[in-house]
């Protein structure tokens, strides 16, 4: 099925003729390989037609195809080109010339097309208006509908940077609690510990106090005994000693007892 597009373009140009400015208003009707204009100054209006034959003929000449030649009409024609020259002159007969540069290959060229005086000028511009006031009401509706969506959006974004907020504050206050807890049971452990710790150490030295109490005990007996020793070897040298005195005695008695006799 063929598509049909719709435009309309208003141009403010100087007319070569008179050097008036004389805005205009394009209105284009675009098919896949043709294409109709209707342009009106709001006084007079003109239309052209141009037949497949026609478009066929003129993208043949620029060397491009026919839907090549239409898309680039649509789009110099549809919307304002900047660095592009429009003009709209007289040519004989009450008829118009529609003209616009394109620029290829760093060349300027000039596209022409020949308008004729339409048959029933009020119709055309009413057709025109028509066309206007319509894109104007779906222009319209289109930005109350944007504008709601906008408005819709922002209390949906107002909603959720509430929310964010409320989160953000939750989050803080949980972190906050938790971290309360974690110093309470760090400082718990840490009392436990050092507690622990306390323990160990008085149990350590208990354990130590005994044993050098044992081994002094050991040293006390020990000297004791060798004390013990050291007399009972005195008392042996002093037996030893009050012997060996009395055995002379003994015989110096013997003597005597033989003298006499």
């Amino acid at each position: 099925m063929e598509s049909i597009r719709h435009t309309c373009l208003k141009l403010k140009l100087t007319d070569d003729d008179d050097g008036d400015d004389d805005p205009i208003f394009v209105k284009g009707t675009w098919f896949d390989s043709r294409f109709d204009l209707s342009i009106t100054d709001g006084l007079d209006a003109w239309v052209c037609n141009a037949s497949e034959d026609e478009v066929r003929e003129r993208a043949e000449q620029w060397d491009q195809s026919v839907s090549e030649y239409v898309e680039t009409a649509e789009r110099f024609l549809g919307f304002r080109q900047p660095g592009s020259v429009y003009r709209f002159v007289g040519a004989g007969d009450g008829h118009k010339r529609l003209s616009w540069t394109i620029e290829k290959e760093g060349i300027k060229l000039e596209w022409r097309w020949k308008c004729k005086p339409s048959p029933n000028g009020r119709k055309t511009t009413a057709t025109i208006l028509d066309f206007l006031m319509d894109a104007n009401i779906r222009l319209s509706e289109e930005v109350v509908r944007k504008s709601q969506s906008y408005d819709r959006l922002k209390v949906e974004a107002e909603k959720c940077l509430a929310q964010s907020e409320k989160i953000s504050m939750e989050k803080k206050e949980f972190e906050s609690a938790v971290y309360e807890k974690f110093v309470a049971v760090l400082n718990l452990k840490k009392a436990k510990l050092r507690k622990l710790r306390d323990q160990l150490s008085t149990q350590e030295t208990s354990e130590k106090s005994p044993t050098e109490e044992d081994r002094s005990t050991e040293k006390t007996e020990s000297y004791n005994e060798q004390s013990d020793d050291d007399k009972s070897g005195e008392e042996h040298t002093s037996d030893l000693t009050s012997t060996s005195k009395s055995k002379p005695a003994g015989k110096q008695y013997n003597r005597k007892r033989k003298t006499q006799r």
